[in-house]
């Protein structure tokens, strides 16, 4: 299993490089380029909200933060060259992990409605479908997993 740690701003070009190269086959897709690859990656990680999946080199990063009694999961990337290993399904764990420790309701995240992959793994991993609503020129899909709490 891979580490997962905090981001520091030296990570800043692989992050942004990891979130371009896992969001850049959306560009056609949407007609624009999707969210995570113009977001303030320097600010995020400032804020302590971007964590690192290594092995030992960054795989993937996922940006995360509490917003009221939920934990919003703003994005995961994981770099194509390095999908199939789980990579993705451990940062999305550490998420849920994370909103428990903190005694948090749920794990809420968002998708834009024409990524259909997403559509159909987000309900395989126990999220269900709260909403749709177009959010800064973006047709987004909201869903929602409670938080198992021990």
């Amino acid at each position: 299993m891979a580490d997962i740690r905090l981001a520091t701003p030296a990570d800043l070009n692989s992050v942004v490089d990891c979130a371009r190269k896992a969001y850049e086959h959306y560009i056609d897709i949407i007609g624009r380029k999707p969210a995570p690859m113009d977001a303030d990656y320097a600010d995020f990680i400032a804020k302590q909200n971007v964590f690192l999946i290594c092995d030992p080199r960054p795989r993937g990063h996922v940006v995360f933060y509490r917003q009221d009694d939920c934990m919003l999961l703003w994005s995961v990337a994981v770099d194509p060259a390095h999908h199939g290993r789980g990579y993705g399904r451990q940062l999305m764990d550490y998420v849920e992990t994370e909103a428990a420790r903190q005694k948090l309701r749920a794990v809420r995240l968002f998708t834009h409605e024409k990524m259909r992959r997403n559509l159909t793994l987000y309900p395989a991993l126990g999220y269900r479908e709260i909403g749709r609503k177009n959010e800064k020129g973006f047709d987004r899909v909201f869903f929602e997993k409670a938080v198992k709490t021990t």
